[in-house]
């Protein structure tokens, strides 16, 4: 019998199983790879730049498929993370089921599933990014009770050439329809794919950013996702990277997540919305009666206390501190507001307001009062495409935890919070009371530096993995770069160019 709550799921492995991804097991891995002709199967799993890495494997019979999946295969550590040795560098990768999904690109029928990493000893990888954010997730539901929940705002410049007829209004981009916005279908077909791949997409649009560089269109797009447990929320987006990418080379397109692609002009960000759950009824805790509760309070308080650490996981290169840059919209402030873009955490709205708007809008419909609390989330404003999705969730769940075990996260809430523009002039005091974002990959490297225990508390980031971030950051001897070529266009290009497909 078809179970009603999956009949629009298109996810293909779901529909023909009939079950959650979350449910499933090698024998249903094996039954789908039988029922389905699947000749392929592919191990992906994070390495250290943060991009998917692929093991191929031909299914030669049914014995072999059960090896691959109940014993995965080896890899070398050394090659994927600059933190492991060369001397003892063999780790295992281990398929996590509940990953499953079709490759819509291969031409031969193929399975792909995320892996999880695997020391000698046949235990979890301390340092690898999908531990540490099950860690991060582990104990943040062991201190507070709660389930932390999240999503991204994916996006990305399409870049194809200059087409003269309906152009679009340079930096006018926003949720623009075609013919002015060019590059709909091709999100269109990417969103279609990173469903079927079990990605939980809210929507697509246009963004700000379009502009003409040199016979070239750049046009700015953005997915963004449905909250789900953080651990899903990072395989989505990796996931949806990869597809993206894919999608851009299969039709001849160039795509880039990068935080900044030249001066005056829109940079990509990646927006992680939170929110916190009861893990027994599914009750999203973020709102009390209508208004924002202690409990988030405490999680923003967490965020403003560790905002300029949380860096070091979410702006990875030099390119994302020309993004980070005063007076724009993205955020160099830490502060918090209520739907106010300028700040570094918005609370978006909520949907809290009493009418029935949807009555309003159609007065034939009977009044209704749809449940509307569960869409109250926070919004980190700060990362961007250079991101380790996993470290970036992960240290955004240990900010939300430390909030909680703050004994005056509530006082930093209220000292940190800005009602209007913090540009505004009525600010100008608070704003001299702020801290701020680092303004360099070597800065960033500080704050970690300086934050380290709270992050390495309850063993969630281990003290190899923290090392291994703040070297790479100070290793881009970026200090005082945003200033020394603030004015020389061509040098920022060159920079732009060598971190253009990051993260």
């Amino acid at each position: 019998m078809t179970d009603k709550k999956l009949q629009l799921n298109a996810n293909p492995i779901v529909a023909h199983l009939q079950k959650p991804a979350a449910e499933f097991t090698r024998a249903d891995i094996i039954r789908f790879i039988t029922d389905k002709g699947i000749k392929m199967v592919n191990f992906m799993y994070p390495g250290g730049d943060g991009k998917l890495k692929t093991l191929n494997f031909v299914i030669n019979d049914l014995d072999y498929l059960e090896t691959i999946l109940s014993c995965g295969e080896r890899v070398d550590g050394s090659s994927l993370f600059s933190f492991i040795e060369a001397g003892s560098s063999d780790l295992y990768v281990l398929p996590r089921y509940a990953t499953a999904f079709v490759d819509p690109f291969e031409e031969i029928p193929t399975l792909c599933l995320l892996c999880s990493y695997f020391d000698k000893d046949g235990n979890h990888l301390e340092s690898s990014p999908e531990y540490t954010l099950h860690k991060a997730c582990k104990a943040f539901t062991e201190t507070t009770g709660l389930q932390f929940q999240a999503m991204g705002e994916l996006e990305y410049y399409v870049i194809f050439p200059d087409d003269e007829m309906f152009p679009a209004i340079d930096q006018r981009g926003y949720h623009e329809s075609a013919p002015y916005a060019k590059g709909g279908d091709f999100r269109a077909k990417c969103m279609q794919y990173i469903a079927q791949t079990g990605g939980q997409i809210k929507y697509g649009h246009s963004e700000v950013g379009n502009f003409v560089l040199e016979g070239t269109t750049y046009e700015q797009n953005e997915i963004e996702f449905l909250p789900v447990p953080a651990e899903e929320a990072a395989d989505q987006l990796m996931i949806a990277k990869w597809i993206i990418r894919n999608l851009a080379y299969e039709m001849g397109l160039d795509v880039t997540f990068a935080p900044k692609i030249t001066v005056g002009k829109a940079g990509s960000g990646l927006h992680v919305h939170m929110r916190i759950v009861d893990p027994k009824t599914g009750e999203n805790k973020m709102l009390d009666n209508g208004v924002l509760s202690e409990d988030a309070r405490r999680m923003i308080a967490g965020m403003m206390d560790l905002a300029p650490a949380i860096t070091a996981f979410g702006n990875k290169n030099p390119t994302s501190y020309f993004r980070l840059v005063p007076h724009q919209e993205a955020p160099t402030n830490v502060c918090w507001g209520d739907r106010n873009r300028s700040v570094l955490v918005r609370v978006p709205l909520g949907w809290t307001a009493k009418g029935d708007m949807a009555r309003l809008a159609n007065p034939n419909e009977p009044e209704t009062r749809p449940a509307t609390t569960q869409k109250q989330t926070v919004e980190m404003r700060s990362p961007d495409g250079s991101a380790d999705i996993y470290q970036l969730l992960s240290g955004l769940c240990v900010a939300c935890r430390h909030g909680f075990e703050m004994p005056d996260a509530l006082d930093v809430a209220e000292r940190t919070y800005v009602s209007v523009n913090i540009h505004d002039e009525a600010n100008a005091d608070r704003l001299a009371t702020l801290d701020q974002l680092p303004d360099s990959c070597v800065a960033s490297a500080y704050c970690l530096e300086k934050h380290r225990n709270v992050f390495e508390q309850h063993g969630v980031f281990s003290p190899a993995m923290i090392d291994g971030i703040a070297k790479a950051l100070r290793d881009m001897n970026d200090l005082t770069l945003r200033n020394d070529i603030k004015d020389k266009p061509e040098e920022l290009q060159q920079l732009v160019t060598r971190y253009f497909h990051c993260g």
